[in-house]
């Protein structure tokens, strides 16, 4: 570890304890991650529960962590978005009302905002400026929850504003890479870039092979359970789309082509209002009612 040390601004020797919080509906995992020399925690992309259809909110699945936080005397530090979403809605506000633990994303989330500030047309009172959430982080920012060490590493190509966080010997990759048998997240939305994922699941791909990876979704593929813990090394040997020497030309040619036939997530209109907002809903009107849009011929 003597190398990886001087490489990497985290101490990879401490093993964090990782519980993770499956949403059925969205596919989604959110993450506990406990010191293992302190109470300390930090949550890692909440899910707030959405019925689309009826317009209701409920929540279920964040109260699942906040019980399991209370539970174990525990002690929320930092809420981590690993980039907006656009398959569910996050529930941090709700979390940090509960909880604290401040809330925090990639520096880049005002270019989210800027491109999806002008498709949900939110007029110069939506600032464009990342200033809704409590931490911006750069490309290789430290912070600490209790005794472990974390640092962000920018992971665009899914979204400019995705970011892998390296906490002890665990990564949190959000959607730039999945479980082998998956492969990698797509890249064709407003801002995505199949050239920059493959960059960065390089950057990912270059840690220590022993470096556990944690997924934000699971599909199952193929009817097995769900999964969303593996390895480097796993990645680096199994991964449909990089495991067998693929090179960037071969990459960004299968992907654009694969994302040409995906069909847009179920929940993106309401996620990245949401999402780019810190997962606060958009400022009621004069009678105190919260309404979404629905762009036309947008996206």
């Amino acid at each position: 570890m003597k190398d990886t040390a001087m490489k990497y601004p985290v101490d990879m020797s401490i093993k964090p304890e990782v519980t993770g919080f499956f949403d059925e509906d969205t596919n989604t995992i959110s993450y506990v991650v406990k010191d293992p020399n302190s109470n300390a925690c930090a949550v890692v992309d909440s899910v707030l529960d959405l019925d689309y259809a009826a317009g209701r909110t409920a929540y279920e699945h964040a109260d699942r962590i906040i019980d399991f936080i209370r539970d174990n005397d525990l002690d929320l530090k930092l809420q981590i978005e690993t980039h907006v979403h656009a398959d569910h809605l996050s529930a941090a506000p709700y979390i940090q009302e509960k909880l604290g633990g401040k809330i925090a994303i990639g520096k880049n989330i005002a270019i989210v905002q800027d491109v999806f500030g002008k498709v949900f047309n939110e007029g110069t009172e939506f600032q464009r400026d990342g200033s809704q959430f409590d931490i911006l982080f750069e490309d290789g920012d430290t912070y600490e929850i209790g005794t472990m060490k974390g640092f962000a590493m920018h992971t665009p190509g899914h979204t400019p504003a995705c970011m892998t966080h390296v906490i002890g010997d665990a990564a949190f990759v959000g959607d730039t890479l999945f479980m082998p048998d998956m492969g990698s997240a797509r890249a064709d939305f407003p801002g995505g870039d199949a050239g920059q994922l493959y960059d960065s699941v390089q950057k990912i791909l270059a840690l220590p092979d022993d470096m556990r990876l944690f997924m934000c979704h699971d599909y199952a593929p193929g009817g097995r359970e769900i999964m969303w813990e593996t390895t480097v090394k796993e990645e680096k040997e199994n991964n449909i789309h990089f495991g067998h020497g693929t090179s960037k030309e071969e990459f960004i040619r299968m992907r654009q082509e694969r994302d040409a036939q995906l069909d847009m997530p179920r929940l993106i209109i309401p996620s990245i209002q949401v999402n780019m907002r810190a997962g606060e809903f958009p400022p009621p009107d004069e009678k105190g009612d919260v309404f979404l849009k629905v762009p036309i011929n947008k996206l």
